[in-house]
């Protein structure tokens, strides 16, 4: 069921602690990690469900076992982003991901290359959002309304969403190009 709820203060403080645990197992395996999503912005109702985003250099098979003794399952057939409307040259390695989720708490783990179009656009999404209040509020009124009509309707409701953002990301990309914007190597992690 898709039900979107105010935002929660602790969210970060779970991130944190999850973010510290992937830390101290995954060491040097990978570049970052990142919390994403609408649970990462303050202010920003949301799903129950902390997205976090490992980055990479490259997909290594030993990140799974690694996962699975955190309680990660992975999803095989979630293997790639959505293709936004407009970027049909964009290279499907560009998109390509490896899914996990937690059984415990509600994660979405994201494992992205770093310097793919999929890694970068998760990042500029959250720190738009971040810096842009008006946007968020308007992507907020969106998910709203589309958890409200399509509550059981997880497909329609991406099928909606997902362009809906894309259009959004068009005001990101002119806001980090006046901003000078880059993706930080690793979120805050003590």
């Amino acid at each position: 069921m898709i039900q979107i709820i105010p935002h929660k203060a602790t969210w970060r403080q779970e991130f944190e602690q999850l973010g510290r645990e992937l830390t101290a197992t995954l060491g040097n395996l990978i570049e970052g990690v990142h919390h994403i999503g609408s649970t990462s912005v303050p202010g920003l109702a949301a799903k129950d469900v902390i997205d976090i985003q490992i980055s990479v250099n490259d997909f290594e098979l030993v990140l799974v076992e690694q996962l699975s003794t955190l309680g990660y399952r992975q999803l095989e057939h979630i293997k790639s982003d959505h293709r936004p409307p407009g970027m049909e040259h964009l290279p499907e390695a560009d998109l390509y991901k490896w899914f996990f989720q937690k059984d415990d708490r509600a994660v979405n783990l994201h494992v992205r290359k770093v310097g793919t179009f999929n890694h970068r656009y998760a990042l500029l999404c959250r720190d738009y959002l971040r810096s842009n209040t008006a946007a968020a509020k308007a992507y907020e009124a969106v998910k709203v309304n589309l958890g409200r009509y399509f509550p059981q309707d997880m497909t329609a409701y991406y099928h909606i969403k997902d362009p809906v953002f894309d259009v959004l990301m068009a005001g990101a990309e002119i806001w980090a190009a006046g901003e000078n914007w880059q993706p930080e190597k690793l979120d805050i992690i003590s």
